[in-house]
């Protein structure tokens, strides 16, 4: 039963691309849409017999209500479509519901089938990698469709598949203008690769079947408790749903708060859609780091807006931060307006039974590491850009600019000045900037705020002879140490490798040193901040940047650890002897 649900799967996926993808079908539209009514057939006719089959009729229908509606939107799409089609061909509509439904249907089993995947083996991270796999290659085909481009050629295949690994690890760099490039469809496609990507395919798959009234098995949440490094399985529940909640309602604000933004450049005039459209476009892209805008020149034209700085900055910082972060910042707040109306409402003399909710040692050295980079980075952008450009060109980057380049570099690749006007001081800042990126358990990439921290305090540590790495009056434990050099050291072998390599790829191409490392950085940290050489870069290269892209969303320790998760523990250690180091 389970091979015919995935091949059904398989050709409705198929079916509703060649049908809707196409300007005119490959095959014979009666034939496709054939396909989708026998696939409807299969999927009604195995809902009826499992509902047979089930022992409590009544726990089935609980457990699966959300059926319910969905097979009544159908019905009154078939049944009603004649009378408030209108103009549409009432015909086209019954397709396009009987495919909306069998999509919405396979999309749903195949999130809620990564978890239970992702619990069957003994590596959910495995499971983790394959879902970015997947996604890229859907993305990818979906991207070459005739209808995702302007005229009627398709995406070349390689092209296709750099967009989608770009937008799926949330990179932001680009073969092709997004805007200019691709159709509404291809957009929304990029759209929904950012938001899945964003969060994961095995992530979105548990808060869905935590929506639909499922919850997790012990199994199912053990492995969501690795894939979010959460240290208590209770609240992985909490967890999952907050994820959620926290990122609808962060990027709902966000393109409301933009809604303004849009009609600030001279000779740009969108009408009520299109500025929902770039809102919720560019809301979605700066909460989840991604970097993607709708404009050749990205934000370079709304320097200055309003909307730039106190929007598009937040949403990038708070995506950054990590959602373990949020969730404790927001327990911690809770607590203490809890705390302040109980004292208002019974005196300032009430005592509590408990001590004060803290800050976690995560979210502490997340939020000072944040703030030194961003203030840091601005002021050492600001003033190497003044130093080394004297003339107009140091003064054309104000300060509000190196704030902005100092938030997006480490994490999302929006920009508001041309990077490649930038100096070469100026360009090696941003490339550290992005070599560090955000914190863990975000949308971010690069070796994380913590990663860096703990690294820095082993040196304190060992300048001021101390044998325990201390911050915060909290040691850190060795392993923690040794995790943290060896994420350092694979993410540096990457960048100095992958520039190597692209020197190779890119010999005929006369790019500059700089550039190449730049370009290589950003695909590491998935910032998307490019000199412009992206859309010169050969085929090789393009597969460079590509592995470089998916290597620095997984993470180089992820995926060395899914390669070498069947070597067990050494159960002995050799005799110790003195070497000499600095």
């Amino acid at each position: 039963m389970a091979g015919v649900k995935g091949v059904t799967s398989l050709l409705v996926v198929v079916s509703f691309a060649l049908l809707f993808g196409f300007y005119e079908p490959p095959l014979p539209a009666s034939f496709l849409i054939g396909i989708l009514l026998a696939a409807l057939l299969i999927f009604l006719g195995g809902k009826i017999v499992r509902l047979l089959n089930a022992e409590s009729k009544w726990e089935y229908l609980l457990a699966n209500w959300y059926e319910i509606p969905m097979l009544m939107a159908l019905a009154l799409a078939l049944v009603g479509a004649g009378h408030w089609a209108g103009r549409v061909d009432p015909v086209r509509v019954r397709h396009w519901a009987v495919a909306l439904y069998l999509l919405a249907d396979v999309a749903i089993k195949f999130f809620m089938m990564s978890v239970h995947l992702a619990a069957a083996g003994r590596s959910p991270t495995r499971t983790w990698i394959a879902g970015f796999l997947i996604l890229i290659v859907t993305g990818a085909g979906l991207l070459m469709l005739p209808k995702a481009t302007p005229g009627r050629s398709g995406l070349p295949p390689v092209d296709a598949l750099f967009t989608a690994t770009s937008a799926t690890c949330v990179t932001g760099l680009t073969v092709r203008d997004t805007g200019q490039d691709f159709t509404l469809m291809g957009q929304v496609v990029i759209l929904a690769l950012i938001q899945l990507g964003g969060l994961g395919i095995v992530l979105f798959g548990a808060v869905l079947a935590l929506l639909l009234g499922r919850a997790l098995s012990v199994r199912e949440s053990a492995a969501m408790q690795d894939l979010l490094s959460e240290g208590t399985l209770g609240r992985i529940n909490t967890m999952v749903v907050f994820v959620f909640v926290t990122t609808a309602v962060l990027e709902t604000i966000g393109a409301a708060a933009l809604l303004p933004m849009w009609n600030n450049v001279p000779g740009r005039a969108p009408d009520a859609q299109h500025l929902w459209y770039y809102s919720i476009f560019h809301s979605v892209s700066a909460f989840c780091n991604a970097g993607f805008s709708l404009f050749q020149d990205n934000l370079v034209g709304y320097r200055g807006s309003a909307g730039v700085y106190l929007v598009i900055c937040p949403l990038i910082i708070l995506g950054g931060l990590g959602f373990g972060v949020l969730y404790d910042l927001g327990a911690v707040a809770g607590d203490r307006i809890v705390r302040a109306c109980r004292r208002l409402s019974r005196g300032p003399g009430r005592v509590f039974q408990r001590a004060p909710q803290r800050m976690e040692l995560q979210t502490k050295t997340v939020l000072w590491v944040t703030a030194l980079l961003v203030a840091g980075g601005m002021v050492l952008l600001f003033a190497f850009e003044r130093l080394t450009h004297p003339g107009p060109e140091g003064r054309d980057l104000h300060v509000l600019d190196a704030l902005f380049q100092s938030i997006a570099a480490r994490t999302a690749g929006f920009n508001t000045v041309d990077i490649a006007g930038l100096s070469d001081a100026g360009k090696l800042i941003l490339i550290l900037l992005m070599f560090i990126g955000g914190s863990p358990g975000g949308t971010a990439g690069g070796v994380k705020t913590v990663t860096i921290a703990v690294v820095v305090m082993a040196v304190i540590a060992t300048l001021r002879r101390r044998d325990d790495v201390e911050f915060f009056r909290r040691s850190v434990r060795m392993i923690v140490v040794r995790r943290a050099v060896t994420v350092m050291i694979l993410f540096a072998t990457v960048l100095f490798g992958a520039t190597l390599t692209l020197c190779v790829t890119e010999a005929r191409s006369h790019f500059s040193l700089m550039q190449m490392f730049f370009e290589v950085a950003s695909a590491l940290g998935t910032v998307g901040l490019s000199t412009g050489i992206t859309p010169s870069l050969t085929t090789a290269g393009r597969f460079v940047i590509i592995l470089v892209m998916l290597t620095g969303r997984l993470g180089p320790l992820t995926l060395l650890a899914a390669i070498t998760f069947n070597l067990k523990s050494a159960r002995y250690s050799y005799p110790e002897e003195a070497v000499v180091v600095g």
